[in-house]
């Protein structure tokens, strides 16, 4: 099964991503979602979980929690195959992201900004307190920059780097390395060469 990103661009502007071209948006994002960072980061939400007392942000707002916490779920929803990136807790690595990297504070905080003033404008109401087909349809308009109208240019550039940093944030935590398979840094105890099926598609042998 693929997982599908609804609110990730596809290269044709047209259809969702599949896995592999998410990983392609991870391995090519900037220095501030660097898997090393990323890796420290998760250590840091692990051990606040583990604790077993609420998450409380050190950065986001109450109202700016709510609304991060939504628009992950529109990135990566929960699946057949795993959760959503608010169950792998991606709103609380972006958290720690925001303290880690002061820069991200300006354009988060004014993304959301934008987000809910946009909304109160054409609905009545901030993002989160839309309801969801409002919500789509407002996130319909920034998602897809090909398409997206001039003077919604600040929210695509706001979503494109969330949606960015829900990415980088589910594909490295213990969840999303789940959900990719991911068999590398294991132990292999025995070798027992490569499986028929491969060796057949590639028209080679042992012999």
């Amino acid at each position: 099964m693929t997982r599908r990103l609804p609110l990730i661009q596809a290269p044709d502007q047209s259809r969702p991503v599949s896995r592999r071209q998410a990983l392609a948006v991870l391995t090519g994002m900037p220095a501030a979602l660097a898997l090393g960072r990323a890796e420290r980061i998760w250590d840091r939400v692990s051990a606040r979980r583990a604790a077993g007392a609420p998450f409380v942000p050190r950065f986001f707002r109450p109202h700016e929690w709510r609304t991060v916490h939504r628009l992950a779920e529109y990135v990566i929803p929960r699946d057949a195959r795993s959760g959503s990136a608010t169950d792998a807790g991606v709103p609380e690595f972006m958290d720690f992201m925001m303290l880690d990297k002061p820069e991200l504070q300006l354009p988060m905080r004014g993304g959301l900004h934008w987000l809910d003033t946009h909304c109160r404008e054409r609905f009545g109401a901030a993002f989160v307190d839309c309801p969801a087909a409002q919500q789509t349809a407002m996130l319909d308009e920034i998602a897809w920059p090909a398409r997206a109208r001039p003077e919604l240019s600040p929210g695509v550039a706001f979503f494109s780097g969330f949606r960015d940093l829900t990415a980088s944030g589910f594909w490295t935590s213990p969840m999303g390395i789940a959900d990719l398979q991911y068999m590398g840094n294991t132990v292999v105890h025995e070798w027992n060469g490569c499986p028929s099926a491969a060796l057949a598609k590639l028209g080679v042998s042992y012999d």
